[in-house]
């Protein structure tokens, strides 16, 4: 057999134009940015490759001109269907410009579509995003005016309403590895997990496309442990390498490896300090009391990682197992850049492999942010103003989960004084985040109301749950006016439920609440 070795050039020059390229990475870990910097290279060059379509699942960049944010030149790319927008602000600027055609896709339903395109199926059904956004009646995921065609369609099943994306076949992959024999096969140790790049190498492959791989080193074959190999050399066509000094080789783009993050050491934890008791851990702390023992659980970024330091202040942290979409199970998972990874996890799963998972109901409870929530429980994470951040897991997590709690300040910017079991708001924030009607639904609340699901809204001065009825206020916390202070900063009037309670009183001391499962 072939040795599949060649520089980062050579293996550019293996993408046509017109070309539907699926990319490795999540967010900015295990991005082939050696790979994706040279076929940026030939187009500055050349002007080719053009016309391409690119595919991500979760994210794929770090703001800095990394990962998809290679293709963005006018000509180089015309169409771009993601997960998350965050991280390529240059896609999503032409986006919003409307110079390419772009999708909003739910993260499991992108991971899906690449595991069916992989398998030869027509295409990929599921009921995620099903009275959302993604949901062809209400705009399908289409993110400008000239993003016009359909790339799902409501379909009936024995009575039942799925979406269904038609197979897109893959014509490259551009994914990284660790390591990889001159076969081309392909091994993960030092990366946080196998992510989608098996499924989205064999839909390549089986589509008669090239799969492309950046690794740090390449060995004789024979060398690698076959049970650790993720990516067989059958499948791949060039093998990039990237040494470890090189940037373009780091474990996260941007950061120091660190082998807890890929499950190579064990680490002790460090005692976290204490945070603050301020609207944050106000809200982690009612949302903690929600836990029970031996839960599985999903923790959105932001807020609800406060659920994780309330639990570790409270020394309950043992009593759950955290999850992360694109893998870990158990551990602690990563924030901000590190997104994506898990220190100490117990094991690492493909990408569809844990969306599997959270799709057939396995999460016991997660905990999301709020961008804005409105009178039928919908909620918006995913559009802003003129950002465009997209739904990432969002869809499927909240979808799916057994208990579902949104947490978020009641409005944006406001301060607060508290500490001695009441919450006083010294200044109001200037936006409202319960509106008439949210810009775009990430989380449907009619579907969720329909299917009688326990879905929460916390934040740090009232909570609320949705009912069949609309979203009803349950709690309200000590020395809140009910009137001055939720009614009239909400766009809209919720059921004053006739139990209305009190917050305990607890989260509002400065002090461990002993909490208890």
């Amino acid at each position: 057999m072939k040795n599949k070795v060649m520089t980062a050039a050579q293996a550019a020059l293996l993408i046509d134009d017109n070309a539907t390229i699926g990319m490795g990475g999540f967010f900015c870990a295990s991005l082939p940015e050696a790979v994706y910097g040279a076929v940026e290279e030939r187009f500055l060059g050349t002007g080719h490759p053009r016309n391409l379509s690119l595919m991500w699942i979760g994210a794929c960049g770090r703001r800095n001109h990394a990962g998809a944010d290679h293709f963005a030149h006018e000509g180089m790319v015309r169409r771009a269907a993601g997960g998350h927008f965050g991280y390529v602000p240059e896609i999503a600027q032409m986006i919003i410009d409307e110079k390419i055609e772009g999708y909003n896709v739910p993260q499991g339903a992108l991971v899906f579509m690449m595991r069916d395109s992989a398998a030869g199926r027509i295409g990929t059904f599921t009921s995620v995003g099903l009275g959302s956004f993604a949901d062809p009646r209400n705009g399908g995921g289409r993110l400008n005016s000239i993003t016009t065609e359909d790339i799902c369609k409501v379909i009936e099943i024995d009575g039942q309403e799925q979406l269904f994306y038609p197979r897109i076949g893959i014509d490259a992959a551009i994914i990284r590895g660790t390591y990889a024999d001159e076969l081309g096969n392909v091994t993960m140790e030092k990366e946080m997990g196998p992510l989608d790049s098996t499924a989205l190498a064999m839909a390549a492959h089986n589509n008669g496309g090239k799969v492309i791989v950046q690794v740090e080193k390449v060995v004789k074959p024979g060398s690698l442990d076959p049970k650790l190999v993720k990516i067989p050399g059958i499948y791949v066509d060039a093998i990039v390498v990237c040494p470890i000094d090189d940037p373009r080789s780091a474990q996260i783009l941007g950061g120091e490896y660190e082998a807890a993050y890929s499950g190579n050491v064990q680490i002790p934890l460090a005692h976290l300090e204490p945070k603050p008791l301020d609207v944050k851990k106000i809200i982690g702390r009612r949302a903690a009391m929600e836990l029970r023992k031996n839960v599985v659980v999903n923790l959105g970024i932001g807020i609800p990682e406060y659920v994780a330091a309330v639990a570790s202040e409270e020394g309950i942290e043992q009593e759950m197992t955290l999850t992360v979409e694109s893998g870990p199970v158990g551990g602690v998972p990563g924030s901000g850049v590190r997104f994506g990874g898990s220190i100490n996890a117990q094991a690492f799963l493909d990408t569809s492999i844990q969306f599997d998972f959270y799709d057939g109901g396995g999460l016991d409870i997660c905990f999301l942010g709020l961008g804005e929530a409105d009178e039928a429980g919908n909620v918006n994470v995913s559009r802003f103003g003129k950002n465009l951040t997209g739904c990432g897991g969002f869809m499927s997590i909240a979808g799916n989960s057994k208990k579902v709690v949104f947490c978020s300040s009641f409005t944006s910017g406001l301060q607060i004084k508290t500490g001695d079991g009441k919450l006083e708001i010294t200044e109001e924030g200037k936006k409202h985040k319960f509106v008439s009607k949210v810009r775009e639904i990430t989380f449907s609340g009619k579907i969720a109301a329909k299917q009688h699901r326990d879905i929460l809204y916390i934040t740090e001065r009232a909570v609320f749950r949705l009912k069949e009825d609309g979203l009803h206020l349950v709690e309200v916390a000590p020395g809140i006016d009910i009137k001055t202070q939720i009614l009239d900063e909400m766009d809209f009037e919720p059921i004053v439920d006739k139990n209305l309670k009190l917050m305990d009183e607890r989260i509002f001391i400065d002090r461990p609440m002993g909490l208890i499962l």
